[in-house]
């Protein structure tokens, strides 16, 4: 495919979304831009949540890990279920009795100013270097299938991808984001199937009998419970996988801002419950594609490994069709994380940080918004810039669990000692639980192989909520 075709076709594909953005963007105000005016179609949100779920990361990581590790992440999917439930039934409701616009607040109700502010400072770390990690990705790809063609540097592609999503988000925020998930979910999809389609076929296996190919193949293991001490024993994983649903979903600003764009607490839950299903459901074919994936460079002798798998396969073997969906796919999928993560960062750092809903008239608080709007994008565009040169080996959704363990644990012990205790704390004193559980946990994680032979893996973020929650209990008040 010529250069200047895929460029048309990308522009094609932003100007649709743009279109999406003056359609829903005739509200600028605040209350559109935080809560979409709290009148989202649940439908719709569950089924954009999709794509803002699995982003450009399990694009391209997922099915780049079936040689090293097989089905064994279905042990973390399954995991997500009983989290979401924990979600649909324990936080949401908590999330509209309190009618938040930022999930932070409640710690200020709980706790204090000192609890408030730290929360809302870690999911900001947090989302800053997750949702880097993902656009570095994607970026990296582009700038390999793409703008190096074009004598297009990394730092440039970078800029024009971020500002991309500006564009399209400056105006009316989450109202115009759970639109253009739907949009983004339904491109990554169809280019998942269209890649199992045009593998399987490649590799003579009729359209019927792919999920047997698939079940019989010896890649396709998904159960381990040979080894507790491994990183991928079941039990571990599968709790793993539990309180990553929560944390990086029910305790993260991004995706319940989402959730409580809809009419009410029972739209919410029934939101939660599809969700729970669809999300399910796709991992499993995104692992049955990189199964095909795997399958097919090992057959043909190509040297395409991990976050190079499908990238490679795409572009050079599978033909025109499979590398046109390939490329919508993956600019859907980064683009339905980052879009979300852009605003949500936005609204915390207005509403947690700056207090602008206290401080400052409606008219001025819009002009606050649009300027941190500008700086966070800016803020994106350094880190990502940044983990050019920081990332080298694993694939990149194995770093992000790991990092996720490490800044969404403090949140989890934060919201477990609110919900489940009714002590309160010494509020200027939860800032150094809160920095302490982190190291603590670091230093035990990397030396627990060395100790007890034991391999932490994702459950870092267990003993990083449990050490949170134990200083929590030490810094307790009547």
């Amino acid at each position: 495919m010529s250069t200047n075709v895929i460029i048309l076709l990308i522009l094609a594909y932003f100007s649709v979304l743009i279109l999406i953005s003056y359609l829903t963007g005739k509200s600028s105000g605040n209350t559109a831009f935080f809560k979409a005016d709290k009148q989202s179609p649940w439908y719709v949100v569950a089924f954009g949540m999709i794509g803002a779920s699995l982003s450009g990361v399990t694009f391209i990581s997922v099915p780049g890990w079936i040689e090293a590790s097989q089905f064994s992440y279905m042990q973390v999917v399954l995991g997500y279920i009983i989290g979401y439930l924990v979600i649909g039934t324990v936080l949401l409701p908590l999330y509209y009795r309190l009618n938040l616009t930022s999930i932070y607040t409640y710690l200020e109700t709980r706790f204090g100013n000192y609890a408030y502010k730290t929360g809302a400072s870690f999911f900001l770390i947090s989302r800053i270097i997750g949702a880097s990690f993902r656009l570095y990705l994607v970026a990296n790809v582009l700038q390999i299938i793409l703008f190096d063609d074009l004598g297009v540097s990394f730092w440039q592609t970078v800029t024009i991808t971020v500002l991309l999503i500006w564009l399209y988000t400056f105006k009316s925020g989450i109202k115009t984001i759970v639109w253009t998930d739907t949009l983004q979910t339904l491109f990554m999809l169809i280019a998942v199937g269209v890649g199992i389609y045009f593998v399987s076929d490649s590799l003579d296996i009729q359209g019927e009998n792919v999920l047997t190919y698939v079940l019989d193949s010896d890649l396709s293991k998904v159960f381990f419970f040979e080894d507790y001490k491994s990183a991928n024993y079941f039990w571990k994983q599968f709790i793993s996988g539990a309180f990553i649903a929560i944390v990086m979903t029910g305790l993260d600003q991004d995706m319940m801002q989402k959730n409580l764009t809809c009419r009410s607490l029972k739209d919410a839950q029934k939101n939660m419950f599809w969700f729970t299903i669809v999300l399910t459901v796709v991992n499993f074919v995104f692992l049955s594609l990189g199964l095909l994936l795997t399958v097919y460079a090992q057959q043909n002798g190509i040297d395409a490994h991990k976050d190079d798998l499908f990238p490679i396969l795409a572009k050079n073997h599978l033909g025109i069709t499979v590398f046109v969906f390939f490329l919508l796919g993956l600019i859907a999928a980064a683009y339905s994380s980052a879009d979300s993560a852009l605003t949500s960062l936005t609204t915390s750092f207005s509403i947690d940080i700056l207090d602008i809903e206290k401080k400052y008239s409606e008219e001025k608080q819009v002009t606050i918004r649009k300027r941190i709007h500008i700086a966070i994008s800016l803020v994106l565009i350094l880190v990502i810039i940044g983990f050019k040169y920081i990332v080298q080996d694993e694939s990149v959704i194995q770093k992000l669990f790991v990092f996720a363990g490490y800044t969404y644990g403090p949140l989890l012990g934060l919201y477990a000692f609110g919900l489940f205790t009714k002590w309160n704390v010494k509020d200027k004193l939860v800032p150094i639980i809160a920095i302490l559980s982190p190291i603590l946990s670091y230093l035990i994680s990397v030396n627990s192989l060395k100790w007890f032979g034991f391999e932490f893996g994702f459950f870092i973020l267990i003993l990083n909520g449990f050490l949170t929650f134990s200083g929590l209990v030490l810094i307790r008040r009547q």
